[in-house]
């Protein structure tokens, strides 16, 4: 069946395109935990706005400084002087960049603590909308290309022409001759980045190869298979197809 454009009508007249995003990461992860080897688990998840995570670690330390004796007086400390940090360089007003993420993560081990090793991530409007909002993206997928992990990126956004996988190559120093003329707005990508062990030239052998599968996207078309890196010698099928039209039977789209 082919791809439908969820971001106008008659399609958003019967379901908004967030109703796709929200649904297929769920549809992915049924399919995927069918298939993948029992050491690994799928899971989705959806956040909508920015966030901000605490660092558990400093918060702990924090607590264990004040609390230690000779911080302020506890336990018949000495107190001491809090120290008081100079003016800022810079004080501006901003707005903090709104990332809404609709994304699968595939973790070894069969626990969220377990390692990560591939990310789905699906482009949303909010990703594409502005020069900050695609550079917290692209920047967060070479964070993760850099720890090991396999990203695939899907883009369906019609009301953005913006390739955020030709922004990526751009901020790695590569280039993708598929790309020429002109990054199609619409795509399907898996990237990677592997320890290349035979050297080709190196002298310690420990150069790195970055791979990446790319598929321009048209709608009326079919969707790709994608390839899905576990390990860097094993890897399984990222079907989109069947979990794009299970995920459209489910909503009810034509």
């Amino acid at each position: 069946m082919p791809l439908r454009d969820h971001f106008h009508r008659p399609v958003t007249k019967r379901a908004p395109w967030d109703a796709l995003h929200g649904q297929w990461p769920a549809m992915i992860v049924i399919d995927l935990n069918r298939r993948l080897p029992p050491r690994y688990l799928a899971t989705p998840r959806v956040h909508l706005g920015t966030s901000f995570e605490i660092d558990v670690a400093a918060s702990e330390g924090d607590e264990v400084a004040s609390s230690a004796p000779g911080a302020g007086g506890v336990n018949g400390g000495v107190a001491t002087a809090v120290w008081a940090p100079p003016q800022p360089t810079l004080t501006a007003a901003t707005a903090i960049p709104e990332q809404d993420e609709y994304e699968v993560l595939i973790h070894e081990d069969t626990e969220l603590s377990g390692r990560l090793v591939a990310a789905i991530e699906i482009i949303s409007p909010s990703n594409k909308d502005r020069p900050e909002n695609r550079r917290t993206f692209v920047a967060k997928c070479a964070t993760l290309l850099q720890q090991g992990v396999s990203v695939s990126i899907i883009d369906l956004v019609t009301t953005r022409r913006f390739n955020l996988y030709a922004d990526l190559l751009d901020l790695l120093g590569q280039t993708d001759p598929s790309l020429i003329p002109e990054p199609a707005p619409l795509y399907a990508v898996t990237c990677r980045w592997r320890r290349d062990d035979a050297g080709n030239g190196t002298r310690n052998g420990n150069a790195w190869r970055f791979d990446s599968w790319a598929h321009a996207l048209n709608v009326g078309h079919s969707l790709p298979t994608l390839p899905l890196w576990l390990a860097t010698d094993f890897a399984v099928p990222l079907e989109l197809e069947p979990t794009y039209e299970e995920t459209c039977r489910v909503l009810r789209i034509a």
